[in-house]
């Protein structure tokens, strides 16, 4: 049997052509994890992009939110957007960062930072950050539930901090050479590129700053699990640690 899976997220509003590149890049890595699956991509900013790849895909099918959290976009936008298309058949999964295994990837990507840098995790702190809202809570809920396990898994210091909302990421304090800064982003856009940086140059940060959680190569395969669970089991409701709160 085969399956429609349709990739959506926000995409850059000043080059939505380049963001959309990069989605349907990853729908493709996804897609080789899947055989006999049809997987596209669409973002938001794309004038009329959803619409037109819901429309050719078919009736049916299921839609990835490469979103951090279940807020306002995953909740009321995209539905919305998926109504005007009159894709009735087609069924929104949770999205991208309340899958328990993307929340389990933070903590390993914490901890290989560690081991590359030869520093123990008892000895380093780590900044989860993160976008935030301010118009819902479910945002910061993820990041700081991602900062607990953190440092459940042994390291001296974990915490979120954002660039929409308080705490902010500017007004950090107390990290240093051996710390590091893990954005709880699903791409490398201006947010992680431009004004994590930006943000951090003003606490006087001094550790690392790692690449984005939706840039590890383990991404692919674990959104390929998502969609096939979801295919194989559509009873059952979002495993992430927030979800549930939010419903």
């Amino acid at each position: 049997m085969e399956h429609n899976a349709l990739i959506v997220a926000h995409g850059q509003p000043s080059d939505p052509a380049a963001a959309g590149a990069e989605l349907a890049a990853l729908a493709a890595l996804v897609g080789t994890h899947l055989p006999g699956w049809h997987v596209g991509a669409a973002t938001l900013a794309e004038p009329g992009a959803l619409a037109e790849k819901l429309r050719a895909a078919g009736p049916q099918g299921l839609v990835y939110p490469l979103f951090m959290a279940c807020g306002w976009f995953t909740r009321t936008h995209l539905p919305a957007r998926m109504a005007e298309a009159g894709a009735a058949g087609w069924r929104i999964l949770p999205p991208f960062g309340c899958d328990a295994g993307v929340q389990a990837l933070t903590v390993t990507l914490a901890q290989e930072a560690a081991a590359s840098a030869g520093v123990l995790p008892a000895a380093a702190a780590v900044l989860v950050a993160a976008h935030g809202s301010s118009r819902s809570d479910a945002p910061s809920l993820i990041a700081d539930a991602v900062a607990h396990r953190i440092a459940q898994a042994g390291f001296a210091r974990a915490e979120a901090a954002f660039i929409d909302q308080t705490p902010r990421i500017a007004a950090t304090e107390g990290f240093g050479r051996s710390d590091f800064c893990l954005p709880y982003f699903a791409a490398k856009g201006g947010h992680v590129t431009d004004d994590i940086p930006d943000a951090l140059s003003k606490t006087g940060f001094a550790g690392r700053l790692l690449p984005p959680v939706g840039g590890d190569a383990r991404v692919p395969a674990l959104i390929a699990r998502a969609l096939r669970d979801a295919a194989d089991h559509p009873e059952r409701q979002c495993a992430g640690v927030i979800c549930a709160r939010l419903a």
